[in-house]
Order: C-alpha cells, then sequence, then structure tokens
C-alpha cells in the first residue's frame, strides 16, 4: 500500500468542527497512556484536575483570573495570525499596556467606589500603549520588510526590562515610595480605589466573581468577528493572508494592513495588561517572578492555535487552559508534581496542530500495483 496527501479543494465544515474535537480526545488518550506509564491512574488524575480547576469552591474564580490575560494574548495573536502577520510580541504588549494602564489609574483616581470615567481611560491607556508598542515592529515590517517575528520578540525583552527598570531600579511614578519597607522590598504604587475595576458576583452555589476584564474579552471577540466577518478590511484582511499578489493585484494597501493589524493587535494585548492592573494586581507589577513569569504572551499563541484562531473559540480554549493551570498550581505538591499538567497541554498541542493536517488535506491509501509476472520460456 501506498499513503499520498493531497490538499483538499474544499473543506467541508463539519470537519471544521470535528477534527479539533477528536484531536483534543485524542490528546487526552495518549496523555492516559504517558500517566499509566509514569505509573499514575489517568482516571484519578483527571477528576483531580477537573475538580481544581471548575468544581471546588473558589476554583471557578481563579480559573477566570488564569483565563483572563490568555483570552487577550490569544485574541491579539489570532488578529495578527489570520492575516499571516506573525505578531510574537504581546507579551511586551500586554506589559506596555499594563504600564500605561496603571499610568492613567494613578494619575486620575481618587478616593471613592469604581469611576467608570477612571476605568475608561485606563481602558483606553492600556489600547493605546500595547498599539504603539506593536506598531513598531509593524512599521519595520511594512516599510523595510524585516521580520515581524524578530522585532516583535525582542521587543518582548525591552518592555520586560522596562518593567522592571521602573519598579526596581527607579524612582518612577510608578513605584511605591513611602512607607518603611519602600526601599527595602519594591513594589508598584498601589490604584486609588476609585481605580479599581469592579466584578459581577453570579448568584449560583458559593458564588462567582466575574471580573470586568473577562467581560472586556467576550466583547472584544464579538467585535472582531464582527470586523472579519462582515466589514470591507476584514474581507481584504483576509484576501492578504490567502495572497499577497491577489490583493497587490485588486488594489489593496497592502503597508496600510499590516499597520492597521498589528496595531488592532497590540491594544488587545495592551488592554490585557491594563485588566491585570485594575482587576487583580491593582499595581503595576514589576516582579521578574510575578507578571513576567506567567508568559501570557507565549500561551495566547498556543491558545490562538487550539483555536483555529476563531475569536470566540479563543475565548472558550483561554477558559479550559486557564482551569489546567489553576488546577496545576492549585494541586502541586509531592502527590501532584507541577510538569504533570504540563505534559498534559503539551501532548493536547501537538495533537491539536497535527490534526489541522486532516483539515486542509486528505489522505488517500492506494494499493502498489503488483509487477506482472514474467511471461514462460518458449
Amino acid at each position: 500500500m501506498r499513503f499520498t496527501v493531497e490538499r483538499r479543494l474544499q473543506q467541508p465544515r463539519w470537519l471544521v468542527v470535528a477534527v479539533p474535537l477528536a484531536s483534543v480526545l485524542f490528546g487526552f488518550v495518549v496523555a492516559a497512556v504517558v500517566l499509566l506509564a509514569t505509573g499514575h491512574d489517568p482516571v484519578t488524575s483527571y477528576r483531580q484536575l477537573f475538580d481544581a480547576a471548575f468544581v471546588s469552591t473558589g476554583s471557578l474564580d481563579q480559573t477566570l483570573i488564569a483565563a483572563t490575560p490568555l483570552a487577550f494574548t490569544g485574541l491579539a495573536a489570532a488578529v495578527a495570525f489570520r492575516m499571516r502577520i506573525f505578531n510574537i510580541g504581546a507579551e511586551g504588549q500586554l506589559y506596555m499596556g499594563s504600564i500605561t494602564g496603571a499610568a492613567a489609574g494613578l494619575y486620575l483616581g481618587g478616593r471613592g467606589s469604581a469611576s467608570p470615567w477612571v476605568i475608561a481611560a485606563m481602558i483606553v491607556a492600556g489600547c493605546a500603549g500595547g498599539a504603539a508598542w506593536a506598531s513598531i515592529a509593524g512599521a519595520l515590517r511594512a516599510f523595510f520588510g524585516t521580520s515581524e517575528i524578530l522585532t516583535s520578540l525582542m521587543l518582548n525583552y525591552v518592555a520586560g526590562y522596562i518593567l522592571t527598570y521602573l519598579i526596581f531600579q527607579s524612582e518612577s511614578y510608578w513605584r511605591q515610595t513611602k512607607g518603611f519597607n519602600a526601599t527595602v522590598f519594591p513594589t508598584g504604587k498601589p490604584l486609588p480605589s476609585n481605580a479599581v475595576w469592579p466584578a459581577w458576583t453570579l448568584h449560583t452555589q458559593g458564588g462567582i466573581a466575574l471580573p470586568l476584564g473577562a467581560g472586556l474579552a467576550a466583547v472584544a471577540a464579538v467585535l472582531l468577528w464582527v470586523l472579519y466577518r462582515r466589514t470591507r478590511f476584514g474581507f481584504e484582511v483576509q484576501v492578504l493572508g490567502d495572497s499577497v499578489g491577489a490583493a497587490r493585484y485588486a488594489g489593496v494597501r497592502t503597508r496600510r494592513k499590516i499597520l492597521s493589524v498589528m496595531a488592532i493587535s497590540g491594544a488587545i494585548a495592551g488592554l490585557g495588561g491594563a485588566s491585570q492592573v485594575g482587576d487583580f494586581s491593582h499595581s503595576l507589577d514589576g516582579d521578574p517572578n510575578g507578571l513576567q513569569r506567567q508568559g501570557y504572551g507565549y500561551a495566547g499563541i498556543v491558545v490562538a492555535a487550539l483555536a483555529r484562531y476563531n475569536p470566540f473559540a479563543v475565548v472558550l480554549v483561554a477558559f479550559l487552559i486557564g482551569g489546567l493551570d489553576n488546577a496545576g498550581n492549585s494541586l502541586q505538591g509531592a502527590d501532584f508534581p507541577s510538569g504533570r499538567v504540563g505534559v498534559i497541554q503539551g501532548i493536547i498541542l501537538f495533537s491539536t496542530l497535527g490534526g489541522e493536517l486532516l483539515v486542509r488535506h486528505r489522505v488517500r491509501i492506494a494499493r502498489t500495483p503488483q509487477a506482472p509476472a514474467p511471461e514462460p520460456a518458449s
């Protein structure tokens, strides 16, 4: 038999849904085999993960905390990747969004309950900071043909050093300079009370606190879907992603689209940074072992890939990955090593990416023709 791989001329709609689901299921099966090989009961492990992520008291709150930044960076990656602009810099754009968002909150905030105007200013500032940082790599790609992969990746490290400098190596506006331990244990200046973002408690069993950032991520997913499916801009981006030559022939302004897509991508990541400050940390976190250690920007690329760059699927996948991260952190110990969750996530990712082959291509099995039998000698 001979196996050949052929590109599909048409992709059935059911295949686009069935293959990713089957790939995830296959990933869990392979992970179960790995767990068995290492002496762990897969059923017990999966039950522990599910309970710690979604069922136990307070688990959904922690899952939403872990999933919210993943949703923003996943959406940022999906926006750019749909046009084959590989923005690897969501990590740095999230940092810059947290810096500008915190600046707006510190400058405009005051006493009292949450102010819609201050929060709106933080949102705008976070988007502007992320968009400006992403536009550096976008401009280099649009006007000089520089690879956005390299430039956006290197800008992540620059943004990380800026974040650390503002808190640990300077007397900046963002650093807490008052108090007995201010010089010994540098921390970010806490936000005023009316700059802290609200959370809505869903009246279910135990109560679930829904942060404002999670709602903003869902709204961003809806807006992106409309932008890409119902506007001329989205159609032109789709054409550019399929064929740059065809887009130029049709009169699409390539440079303008590159700059626009990178700015939108960076703005979403920057909004995630503002959400981190307003929703969770309530101060600028410059600790290399804090915000920078989480790697939300790089994890967002994984989320976008698993979701096949669909905005709604990005939010769902971010919630599931956030649940796994939360479960791994809460279960970490001698009986449940932290690497076990990472192994499961890696297997699921590779299974899903491998499943993409079946969405875009088909595998044909052909019988190898047998050589004709030699004629008998006369």
